[in-house]
């Protein structure tokens, strides 16, 4: 490569980019959808309250990479998937915070993080 082409490529990255190896939709959904499994792995494998609530954040992620994807590839100019994936990102957040506060009352209770202890919550 001569340096006018490297000099280009500074200011525009895809032109380096070979036609055939730009990242498609397919790519981001291949992302996305081993993201979710590994979510759903998590959730289903883990017996620890920490380890279940970090797979639903896998899973909210996922989601929110398929909307950022779609609204990327469907219509480049608007902005409706990363709208809702910002919503997304503040509904993930309140609902960290707040099963976090559970976590931390069911230790204080029971001295354990540990789902399957935790059956029967006092009222």
């Amino acid at each position: 490569m001569n340096l006018p082409v490297l000099l280009q490529a500074a200011t525009n990255p895809l032109l380096l980019a070979a036609p055939g190896n730009q990242v498609g939709l397919e790519h981001y959904l291949v992302v996305s959808a081993l993201v979710f499994g590994l979510g759903i792995i998590v959730v289903i494998t883990r017996k620890n309250a920490i380890a279940i609530l970090m797979g639903l954040e896998l899973l909210v992620n996922a989601v929110g990479l398929n909307f950022v994807a779609f609204a990327k590839f469907s219509s480049p100019d608007a902005i409706d998937g990363q709208v809702v994936t910002l919503f997304i990102i503040v509904i993930a957040a309140a609902e960290a915070a707040l099963a976090l506060a559970i976590a931390l009352n069911i230790f204080n209770n029971l001295n354990t993080v540990e789902v399957d202890e935790a059956r029967a919550l006092k009222g």
